[in-house]
């Protein structure tokens, strides 16, 4: 029996594209993999506390079941802090964790590419997909 590849799904406002989706149910077709879907930042600095909360919990309600569709397997979730980096890295130490994918808004509007995530969760030593729009 082959073992379960554990991969951490870091998205916000695109946790449910088609890319993402495409992205999950190729690699899900490829080996076994088990996905948490981690939203960093839920809400930004627009909707801190509560309001935060409350958008991650709207988005997790939309995600999930897309997201566990196309795993063919339920996905788990993770809620993170105003960080991203901190709340994969977080994420990453509690889970063990075999590889990320980051999905982003277009570069032009995205405050993670602008502030460097994927280049900085790949110096943790995990191997990270990006799938940004736009980008081939």
């Amino acid at each position: 029996m082959d073992p379960v590849t554990k991969v951490l799904v870091v998205a916000n406002r695109t946790s449910s594209t088609p890319r993402l989706l495409e992205e999950v149910r190729r690699r899900a077709k490829e080996k076994p993999c088990a996905f948490t879907l981690l939203i960093p930042d839920a809400g930004g600095s627009v909707l801190p506390g509560a309001a935060g909360r409350a958008a991650a919990d709207w988005t997790l309600a939309t995600a999930l079941p897309l997201l566990s569709k196309a795993a063919h397997r339920e996905v788990d979730s993770r809620i993170g802090g105003p960080d991203p980096f901190t709340a994969v890295k977080e994420a990453i130490a509690d889970g063990g964790y075999d590889e990320v994918i980051i999905s982003t808004l277009p570069r032009r509007t995205s405050t993670w590419l602008r502030r460097d995530l994927v280049c900085r969760v790949e110096r943790l030593g995990i191997p990270v997909s990006a799938i940004v729009p736009g980008r081939a």
